[in-house]
């Protein structure tokens, strides 16, 4: 099947699913799924996102420079996509979605205490990308919660992390498989 090339990225699926907190420089939270993500560079630890214009995301992010990327689970699929809704600024999308806030070990901008894991990050650049912006942030501390860990890797049948595919859809990774 031939396929419109600007929808390219329905093929690059199923991708990780994240929910980004941010804070503004009144200290108002954000929160907001993003799929357009990926590890940029180990040394140093990089890792990016891709955000459309206007977003409170990217907004917030130019104004203090920081971010938390959660990582979520099937568990909370359901208040991710309430987090997806456009709110007026100012109105959380964590108390909305009925998430719970945590502090963070460096950064200001809160965890979200249901995810499995978390990723406090510094913004390094942004980049314009056709259509988005693309924010590299160098992460400055990671966290997993000790369940969820197991071998130095992800526990991914335990985690279940989310992955989106398109709009409503997505994939709940639970199996490991191996090469020989």
């Amino acid at each position: 099947m031939k396929l419109e090339k600007e929808k390219f990225y329905r093929i690059l699926a199923p991708r990780p699913a994240v929910l980004i907190t941010t804070i503004d420089k009144e200290g108002r939270i954000n929160a907001a799924p993003f799929s357009f993500v990926m590890p940029v560079s180990s040394n140093p630890p990089l890792v990016a996102f891709a955000s459309a214009l206007p977003r409170d995301t990217l907004s917030n992010i130019r104004e203090t420079g920081e971010f938390v990327i959660n990582m979520p689970s099937e568990g909370i699929l359901d208040k991710l996509w309430i987090c997806s809704e456009k709110l007026p600024k100012g109105i959380s999308e964590i108390e909305k979605a009925s998430l719970s806030e945590i502090k963070s070990n460096i950064v200001l901008v809160p965890r979200i205490e249901e995810s499995f894991g978390w990723l406090e990050c510094v913004l390094e650049f942004e980049k314009e990308a056709g259509d988005h912006i693309i924010v590299v942030g160098r992460v400055v501390d990671v966290e997993v919660k000790d369940i969820f860990w197991r071998e130095e890797k992800l526990d991914v049948p335990k985690a279940k992390p989310l992955l989106h595919i398109t709009g409503k859809d997505f994939v709940v990774a639970e199996r490991v498989v191996k090469v020989d």
